[in-house]
């Protein structure tokens, strides 16, 4: 026997709206959520008072200009998850992985100015992949950028580096 779903094309319209309705507060309770404001040491899992910066160190992230030996990645850095599935916002330099005319909808976000390109990579948990459906538009390969975003740890690798952290972000804007 047939049957007759109890879902008239009335109440499904209903449970569709409702659906909607429930995606949109969740998206605005997300939105108006927090916005973390981190820098580079607060993706290095906690150390102790003062020894982040001193870790970072030890694990090889080093300045433009100081480069230690030939491209070669700390591989064993260890990543925070405090701030999985938070919104947050970090500074960094883009190193563009997905490129055309419109600018750049997937990118490396690292610490400092070549990195990955012109020095050793910085280890993992100092890499994040950022994607983005909004393309970026790079008027200058040193430009600073700020991105803000959903964030996680999420180990990937890509042809330049291993990485530690990926960000789907809502805005990439110049750094100032």
């Amino acid at each position: 026997m047939l049957r007759r779903s109890p879902f008239t094309p009335a109440r499904r319209g209903v449970l569709a709206g409702l659906g909607a309705l429930a995606l949109a507060l969740l998206a605005g309770r997300l939105r108006a959520e927090e916005t973390l404001d981190l820098n580079w040491g607060d993706l290095v899992p906690a150390l102790g008072q003062g020894e982040t910066y001193k870790r970072l160190s030890e694990l090889g992230v080093v300045q433009h200009g100081e480069m230690s030996s030939p491209f070669e990645q700390e591989t064993a850095a260890a990543v925070t998850r405090e701030y999985d599935g938070k919104r947050v916002r970090l500074p960094g330099f883009v190193v563009p992985l997905d490129y055309d005319g419109t600018g750049t909808t997937a990118f490396l976000l690292v610490p400092f100015v070549g990195a990955c390109i012109h020095v050793p990579p910085p280890p993992p948990n100092q890499i994040v992949f950022v994607t983005t459906q909004t393309p970026y538009e790079l008027k200058d390969m040193f430009e600073p950028v700020i991105v803000t975003g959903m964030f996680g740890a999420a180990a990937a690798e890509t042809q330049l580096a291993d990485v530690g952290y990926s960000l789907s972000a809502e805005r990439v804007e110049p750094y100032s």
